[in-house]
């Protein structure tokens, strides 16, 4: 049994194959049948010539219906007026399950196919998006193994709110209460005091009531911390991870960018480094922008989106004022009103998809955090502890892995980044 990418590198031109897959498209006349045939790695025309069957095995192909399963014998030709420039002559097929009427046409609202998203991620645009992802995931794996990182996993079920507020989803635990996993970051702390550096890949669940094409209720988080790294040399990882990372998906995925069209010229640009810009800088500077913002004020999504228009690579936005931060991040020693942390925001207005910097290593300063954000040192027991018993200094980061998906294959919403994705109004299918 062939694949159809086997067909299509011309190797078994002239030769009989056998593929199977769902009917992608078809049409027939009173003598010939023509079905393009679809599996996970393309599309190929296939021909059915009525003088090669019986009456009703060419009423049966010819009558093929949209997103029937079958199986398909014939010879390979070279035809430039087909499809993808390969055609098989049928001589034979068995066909699995025949569809009725298969539910998805042209023209259908958003909210339908999201309803019937099971069927969707069929089509062609979708699958070239989820080969990418895969891609995506592969090559930040990949990195990280070549960097000298350990892959690590920390629980979904939690006691200890790594943010520190109230956007968390409760869940009954025998008798208990517990949350699902906002982040990774505090189990990944203890975990550098023995492999010095790790990183991890898994869900994670904020329970805020937004509805912006680009927030979810449940995303793929990639996170990482190391030991004995500073704010400037987290930001040297995060540029050749994301530089790694378009890269390989411009290698290995060319007529999947091709399938949603996607402008590749964006992406070849992706080189590090990237210029890295103060909080202050951008506040001095936001008319340029095209926003207005004063000292103090947070870069929202809309300020995100004004700023990198104007810039055709990713940029690091770093030293926030501390009251816009959480309560780990590390004040600056000479400055202590400004955090030595970043965000890397994408550009052409996708805006932020890292966020990281150093941790608090000193344990008089995380609890002055702590005090300052109104927190019970006694529920962060087991994180301080980090801080009692040879601690160093350290930081990390976190990567939404699908904002990084949407950017990278160029899509307006998020949720045509993830096969089912979990907002505050959708949970099915």
């Amino acid at each position: 049994m062939d694949h159809i990418s086997d067909i299509l590198g011309g190797a078994r031109t002239g030769r009989e194959t056998e593929i199977r897959g769902w009917a992608y498209r078809s049409r027939a006349s009173a003598k010939t049948a023509f079905i393009v045939l679809r599996d996970s790695t393309g599309i190929v025309q296939c021909v059915a010539s009525r003088d090669n069957f019986t009456e009703e095995k060419f009423k049966q192909i010819s009558s093929i219906t949209l997103e029937s399963s079958l199986s398909i014998r014939g010879t390979v030709f070279q035809d430039s007026r087909a499809p993808t420039g390969y055609e098989i002559k049928i001589s034979d097929f068995t066909i699995y399950q025949r569809n009725e009427n298969f539910p998805i046409s042209r023209d259908l609202g958003e909210e339908f196919l999201l309803d019937i998203r099971h069927l969707w991620v069929r089509s062609q645009e979708f699958t070239a998006m989820l080969k990418i992802r895969s891609t995506v995931f592969s090559a930040f794996s990949e990195f990280f193994h070549n960097e000298g990182f350990y892959e690590v996993h920390t629980p979904m079920m939690v006691s200890t709110a790594t943010e520190g507020g109230s956007t968390l989803f409760k869940v009954p635990f025998f008798g208990e209460e517990v949350s699902l996993s906002q982040s990774a970051q505090f189990y990944l702390e203890t975990l550098i005091f023995s492999l010095e550096k790790v990183y991890t890949v898994g869900p994670s669940f904020r329970a805020e009531k937004s509805r912006t094409w680009r927030h979810l209720t449940e995303y793929w988080h990639a996170e990482a911390e190391a030991a004995w790294l500073d704010n400037n040399g987290m930001m040297d990882v995060e540029e050749r991870l994301i530089e790694h990372i378009v890269k390989r998906v411009l290698s290995e995925r060319q007529n999947e960018l091709g399938t949603i069209k996607r402008d590749i010229s964006k992406l070849e640009n992706i080189k590090a480094p990237f210029e890295r810009i103060r909080y202050s800088e951008i506040i001095r500077n936001s008319e340029k922008y095209g926003i207005s913002l004063k000292y103090g004020d947070d870069i929202g999504m809309d300020e995100e989106r004004e700023i990198t228009k104007r810039f055709d690579k990713p940029i690091f936005v770093t030293h926030y004022p501390s009251e816009l931060k959480t309560f780990y991040h590390r004040p600056d020693p000479e400055n202590p009103s400004e955090i030595l942390c970043h965000d890397l925001l994408a550009p052409e207005g996708y805006g932020e998809i890292i966020g990281g910097g150093e941790r608090i290593w000193e344990m008089d300063v995380l609890l002055n955090r702590m005090k300052a954000y109104n927190l019970n040192p006694e529920e962060y027991y087991w994180y301080l502890d980090l801080r009692k018993y040879g601690s160093v200094p350290h930081s990390g980061f976190g990567l939404g892995m699908d904002r990084v998906v949407m950017w990278i294959c160029g899509l307006k919403s998020i949720r045509d980044a993830i096969p089912y994705p979990r907002t505050i109004r959708r949970i099915k299918p």
